[in-house]
C-alpha cells in the first residue's frame, strides 16, 4: 500500500502534529501511592486548601518495585485489642475471621490502580477506532491524547521522588529500545522505496524531532509525533515540577497561556522546532494537571471550583472547534490546537478530580478475570500497541484484497465493511503484541514474555 508523494514539512505549524494522528501511549507502566502535599500555603482566591498534616494515601504502587501490603499479623499492629495493640496472630486466621463474618468480601485492592490502568487501555482502543474510521467526533468522547499525558505528568511525578537524572535515563531506557525495533523496519522499508535520508536521520535513534521519512511510510511514521512531545515533557519535567511546586494553583492556570500566544499573538517558526513548541503548549496543561493530582491539590480543591472550571474549559474548546470549521476543514480536535487543549483540559481535570475526591480505584475489576487480564496486556503493551497499530491497520488493506479471491469468503463475510478491517486490523495488533511485546520486557529489564 502507497501513498502520494509528499513533503511532510511543507505543513503549517498549526496543523504539524494534528494530522489526524492522536495520542500515544507511553505514560509508563509505573503506579503510585499518593503523598501528603508538603507546601503549606494559602491560595484562598482560588478556593484551594492546603492539605492536614496527614493525607489517605491512594492504593497505587509502581510495578518495578512493589510496596507489599502491611502484615496484619504482625507483633505490633494496631487491631482492636484491650490496650490498642494486637497479639501475633496465626498465619490466614484474620482472613478466615473476616470471611466468617461478611459473607460477600469486597475484592481485595489490586497492586495497580485499575482506574488509570483502565483509562489508558479505553484511550488505546480509542486511537485504533479513530484510526480507523476517522470519525471526528471521538476526540470529543474521549480525548485520549490529553488524557494519556496527564497520566504520564502523574507518573513523572511520583517518579522524580527519586534523583532527576535516574528517572529521565530510566524513561529514556524504556521509550527508545521499542521504537529502535520497530524503526528499523519502519526505516528499511522506506529505503526499499527509494527513500534517500539525510543528516535528520538522528532523529530515528533520538526523536527529539521529528523523524523524517518519505511519502511512502507516512501513516506508519507520522504517529510519532507523540513519542517526540512526550520525550520533551520527560527532560523538562524536573524544572517544570519544581516550579509548580512554587505556587501550584497560579502555575497550573498559567499552563495554559502558551497555547493562547501561540493561537493569538505568534504562530511560532515553521520547522521541526515550531511542531514541538505547538504540541507541548497543547498539552502542557494536561502534564501539569497530572503533577496536581500526584501531589493532592485537586483533591483538596472546592469540588464547585473544579466543576465549574472544567464546563467553562470544556465549552471554550467546543465552541472554538465548531466555530473555526470553516479555518480548518472540521470540527475534529486533532486538527485544532487551541480547541484540543481547552477541551482536554476540562475533560482530564474532571476525570483526575474525581479519582482523587472519591477514590476511584476500579477494584471492583479483579472480579472480572478475563477483563482484568485485557487492561493488563494493554497497559503492560501499551508502547506496542501505538507504535505497531498503524502498520496493522495498514497491513490490513492487502489481506482483505487477498480474501476477495476466496469464493466462501467473499460470499459469508463482509469485506467491504470498515468493522471488518478493525476486526481484521485488531487480529494483526494482536499478533504484533505477541511478535514485539517482548521489547519493553527487555526495556525495562524483565524476562521476556509473549503475554505479559
Amino acid at each position: 500500500m502507497s501513498w502520494d508523494q509528499q513533503n511532510p514539512y511543507q505543513q503549517n505549524p498549526y496543523q504539524q502534529g494534528y494530522n489526524g494522528y492522536d495520542h500515544g501511549p507511553y505514560g509508563g507502566q509505573q503506579q503510585y501511592a499518593q503523598q501528603p502535599y508538603p507546601q503549606q500555603q494559602q491560595y484562598a482566591d482560588y478556593g484551594y486548601t492546603p492539605a492536614p498534616d496527614q493525607t489517605a494515601p491512594l492504593p497505587l504502587v509502581e510495578p518495578d518495585s512493589p510496596e507489599p501490603a502491611p502484615d496484619s499479623t504482625a507483633v505490633g499492629s494496631r487491631s482492636a485489642g484491650r490496650n490498642g495493640w494486637a497479639q501475633p496472630t496465626a498465619p490466614g486466621a484474620e482472613q478466615a475471621d473476616a470471611n466468617e463474618s461478611d459473607p460477600n468480601p469486597r475484592p481485595k485492592p489490586p497492586a495497580r490502580d485499575r482506574y488509570f490502568d483502565t483509562l489508558r487501555a479505553v484511550a488505546l482502543i480509542r486511537v485504533v477506532t479513530y484510526h480507523t474510521f476517522g470519525w471526528a467526533w471521538c476526540g470529543m468522547v474521549f480525548p485520549s491524547m490529553g488524557i494519556m499525558f496527564g497520566l504520564a505528568g502523574t507518573l513523572m511525578a511520583k517518579s522524580l521522588e527519586r534523583p532527576a537524572l535516574k528517572v529521565v535515563k530510566s524513561r529514556l531506557r524504556r521509550l527508545l529500545p521499542p521504537f529502535w525495533f520497530w524503526g528499523f523496519f519502519v526505516v528499511l522499508a522506506m529505503l526499499i522505496h527509494d527513500w534517500m535520508p539525510g543528516w535528520e536521520i538522528v532523529y530515528w535513534i533520538v526523536p527529539l524531532g521529528d523523524p523524517p521519512g518519505n511519502a511512502w511510510g507516512t501513516q506508519a511514521w507520522e504517529i510519532l509525533w507523540y513519542l517526540r512531545t512526550y520525550l520533551w515533557f520527560v527532560l523538562l519535567s524536573p524544572a517544570l515540577l519544581w516550579i509548580f511546586r512554587k505556587a501550584p494553583i497560579p502555575v497550573l492556570l498559567l499552563s495554559l497561556a502558551p497555547i493562547l500566544v501561540l493561537n493569538f499573538v505568534w504562530s511560532g517558526p515553521d520547522n521541526r522546532f515550531g511542531s514541538a513548541l505547538w504540541d507541548l503548549s497543547t498539552y502542557l496543561f494536561c502534564w501539569i494537571l497530572g503533577f496536581a493530582h500526584r501531589d493532592g491539590v485537586l483533591q483538596r480543591m472546592k469540588p464547585a471550583l473544579v466543576v465549574v472550571g472544567s464546563l467553562a474549559a470544556i465549552g471554550y474548546g467546543g465552541w472554538y472547534a465548531f466555530s473555526h470549521q470553516a479555518d480548518f476543514g472540521t470540527y475534529d480536535l486533532d486538527e485544532n490546537p487551541l480547541a484540543q487543549a481547552f477541551w482536554s483540559a476540562g475533560f482530564v481535570m474532571l476525570l483526575m478530580w474525581a479519582k482523587a475526591y472519591f477514590k476511584i480505584d476500579f477494584a471492583w475489576l479483579t472480579r472480572y478475570k478475563k477483563l482484568d487480564r485485557t487492561v493488563t496486556i494493554f497497559n503492560a503493551r501499551a508502547v506496542t500497541i501505538y507504535l505497531w497499530h498503524e502498520i496493522a491497520l495498514v497491513l490490513a488493506v492487502p489481506l482483505i484484497d487477498q480474501m476477495w479471491n476466496v469464493p466462501a469468503f467473499e460470499k459469508w463475510l463482509p469485506l467491504d465493511s470498515q468493522w471488518f478491517m478493525f476486526g481484521v486490523g485488531w487480529i494483526l495488533i494482536a499478533v504484533f503484541i505477541v511478535a514485539c511485546g517482548w521489547v519493553e520486557d527487555v526495556a525495562a529489564k524483565k524476562k521476556p514474555k509473549l503475554l505479559p
